[in-house]
């Protein structure tokens, strides 16, 4: 539920926007304000289920979850609508912080690898059915049925989890903190929204670089209270062991990387291709479909193979598609993205299940909430980073490609700005009609050539992050109970 969550809004984004009339920011804060907060409150919702008791934080998290999505399913405007993502993003972080040390408290050996690799086939499945059923809710429906359809699926989560979880928890070894708590909010919250708004503002505008300097100290004060001499939000020893700091950065790669580039693609499929959200959410179904298969085989394979070639190979893989991605033109069809899909689907298979393994395994059982919540914020701020910072890149990109493609025009930087803003068919609407066709041209090929320019750097993300986890994973890195444990010392692959 909760990656479907992400999935399926994707594919509704531009049903979102011309029902709400937002902006392209706007669409960006629709998936960033559930990414932020489960990326901040993750980490503060692991120490309470360490304190409180994990099933029972698991139930409250499903609870506040489904009526957030409520809240959002009614929503009448864009700021609204980003307001209740960011509590649904907190119901979020509660379930997304307890899941992996609920699996981890009830399985070892080579059932944890079974386990983990159920739980990447999971997270496979949200990928698949995600864009498809947004798609068909959205245009059978309404693009308020995406966050609806959530309620019924909350309320049979509860009885479920009341009658068949275990209760743990770890009291000793937990303790709330309020100071780190708030300045990581607000640091992320101010790098974020520098990001966004960086391009509209202008990136040497004193609000810009105000908002940049605020993120810097936020974050600072955040590092500096986590050194204190007591239980903290995270305890940074763990990122003395090259494993641990190996699977952080490969939750950060992907997600910043393939994860956050479906929003553009999304928008390139309809707005360019001029597809429908079920027509699109059908074209997704090859990444979706594949992912799904990989992941289970994935998980098994972590008890065999070194995991750091698989998730270097993964992240690898998605590097590659996105690099087949990146040759699009104004003539292309849907088609050109195919092969890239199709690895793409194999290489998040390959990272999500022994990655999930990875985070907890190279920590001790009591810890495994915390690992949990690091992992997860990973997840998630590469998610929100990535989103906000491709945006900029790319509408930088459509600006300097519509100002270059309509010199001439008396109010090509007003275009400019409306174009790379979202706003086309307003911008078309409303220039003469001698112009439209023109600007319709341009305004195509401009942003083919954004989606490409963020589609390499995307590449060159992932693929950097596919080096790291193939070094920093180290065997000796996992203990007693990890999956790989029977191989601590290095094997002749490795």
């Amino acid at each position: 539920m909760l990656l479907l969550d992400i999935t399926i809004v994707n594919v509704a984004l531009p049903a979102i926007e011309r029902s709400l009339h937002a902006s392209f920011s706007d669409l960006q804060w629709v998936i960033d304000a559930y990414a932020l907060a489960l990326a901040t409150f993750v980490l503060t919702a692991g120490t309470l289920a360490d304190q409180f008791g994990r099933k029972r934080l698991f139930v409250i998290g499903i609870v506040l979850f489904t009526i957030a999505s409520a809240a959002c399913g009614l929503a009448n405007d864009s700021l609204f609508l980003i307001i209740s993502r960011g509590v649904q993003g907190i119901g979020g972080a509660i379930m997304f912080a307890t899941a992996l040390a609920l699996i981890s408290q009830e399985f070892h050996g080579r059932e944890r690898g079974t386990a983990f690799g159920i739980w990447g086939a999971t997270i496979g499945a949200a990928v698949a059915i995600g864009p498809l059923v947004g798609g068909m809710l959205t245009s059978w429906l309404s693009w308020r049925w995406i966050f609806l359809v959530n309620i019924p699926i909350g309320i049979a989560a509860v009885f479920l989890s009341v009658a068949k979880l275990r209760e743990s928890s770890d009291p000793e070894h937990s303790r709330l903190d309020p100071l780190g708590l708030v300045t990581l909010i607000g640091g992320l919250f101010c790098l974020i929204l520098a990001l966004i708004e960086g391009n509209k503002q202008g990136w040497t505008s004193g609000v810009i670089i105000g908002l940049f300097l605020a993120a810097f100290v936020l974050l600072a004060v955040f590092i500096a209270s986590q050194m204190r001499d007591r239980v903290t939000m995270i305890d940074l020893s763990l990122f003395g062991r090259p494993a641990f700091d190996g699977a952080q950065i490969t939750a950060f790669a992907i997600s910043s990387s393939l994860f956050a580039m479906f929003l553009y693609l999304t928008l390139y499929m309809q707005n360019v291709l001029g597809l429908s959200p079920l027509q699109t959410g059908v074209r997704f179904l090859p990444l979706s479909l594949v992912s799904f298969v990989a992941a289970p085989i994935a998980g098994r394979l972590s008890t065999r193979v070194p995991i750091r070639w698989l998730l270097g190979g993964g992240l690898g893989l998605v590097a590659l598609s996105m690099w087949l991605m990146s040759g699009i033109t104004t003539s292309s069809d849907w088609t050109t993205l195919l092969p890239g899909f199709v690895i793409g689907g194999i290489g998040i298979g390959m990272v999500n299940a022994p990655l999930a393994a990875t985070a907890v395994s190279t920590v001790r059982v009591e810890r495994a909430g915390m690992a949990s919540g690091i992992n997860n914020t990973f997840r998630q701020l590469g998610i929100a980073t990535g989103i906000a910072a491709l945006g900029a890149i790319f509408a930088s990109r459509v600006t300097d490609g519509v100002v270059s493609g309509l010199s001439g025009l008396s109010n090509v930087h007003r275009l400019a700005s409306q174009l790379a803003s979202g706003q086309a068919t307003n911008a078309i609407a409303s220039a003469p009609a001698s112009d439209r066709d023109r600007i319709a041209e341009v305004a195509r090929a401009s942003f083919i050539s954004g989606l490409n320019h963020i589609l390499v750097v995307g590449t060159v993300v992932a693929a950097i992050g596919a080096v790291l986890a193939a070094v920093l994973v180290r065997p000796q890195d996992f203990v007693a109970s990890g999956p790989q444990a029977t191989a601590a010392e290095p094997s002749a692959v490795d």
